[in-house]
Parts: C-alpha cells; structure tokens; sequence
C-alpha cells in the first residue's frame, strides 16, 4: 500500500486566469510560444544568453539579439509547493519553478511544474516543456517531469 500524498498532484494554473504584457524585447518569446517553440534572448555578438530579455547583453552591452529554438527541456533550479490559487484564494496546489534551460547556458525560466505530485518535485529534476493556452490567444510555457 502507497503512503497517502501530502498535497497531491501538481497542478497547473487554469490559463484563463493568467494574461501577460509583451514589450520589444519579450515579443519575440511570446510570439515563438504560439507556435509552441522555447527560445531564449541571446547576444548576437558575445553569445551570452539572457533571461528575462533584456534591451542591452549585460555581457557586452550589445543590442543585437539572435532567438535559438532550445530543445524543450531542463532541470529545475529553485522550486516552492503552493496551495492557494493567487487570483482566489482557493484550495489549489501549483510548483512554480526556476528552469535552468538546456541548450541555453545561464538562461532560467519561470514556470510551473506538472505531471508528478507536488512533493516529489525536486531541485534538479528533469523537465520537458508543456504549453497552456492562456488570455489574449498567448500560450504559456509550463513544464512536465520528464
């Protein structure tokens, strides 16, 4: 017989609850999204990655920018097991996590985490990428345990 969970599974905001704000230098992350593809800012010139973009590198204080399509996975960095929806105060349990993006050194994602119960998420696990349609017809990338 299975130990009876703590929290239960980790679950995924609901994306009609979510909406974002693009700006020039996040657009080209969003719009890639849609099209369920992970990118990352990186510097045309120096090749340093930047997550959040960023209007210059910190690196080398370029404005020329290059947005590789990474594979799709990484490993969680930093994790904290909620259990309140933030926009009503519900029951709810969700993993919002700091990815460290394969294919993209030194670029960190925030997400949430799916796919597994909320107490088995754990620093350096791996992850895939998993797409949530949220407001405005944007898509959020989220993460699954690989």
């Amino acid at each position: 017989m299975s130990e009876p969970t703590k929290y239960g599974p980790a679950l995924l905001l609901p994306g009609e609850q979510i909406r974002i704000t693009t700006n020039p230098n996040t657009e080209p992350f969003w719009e890639a999204a849609k099209e369920h593809r992970l990118t990352a800012c990186q510097c045309a010139n120096c090749g340093h990655f930047r997550m959040p973009p960023s209007a210059y590198c910190p690196e080398c204080s370029s404005q020329d920018v290059n947005w590789p399509t990474l594979p799709g996975t990484g490993a969680v960095f930093s994790f904290v097991v909620c259990n309140k929806n933030p926009a009503n105060g519900e029951d709810y349990v969700y993993v919002p996590v700091v990815v460290d993006l394969d294919g993209a050194p030194g670029a960190r994602l925030n997400a949430n985490v799916t796919g597994c119960n909320a107490e088995d998420v754990q620093i350096g696990m791996k992850v895939t990428v998993d797409w949530t349609g949220i407001q405005d017809g944007w898509v959020l990338p989220n993460f699954r345990k690989a």
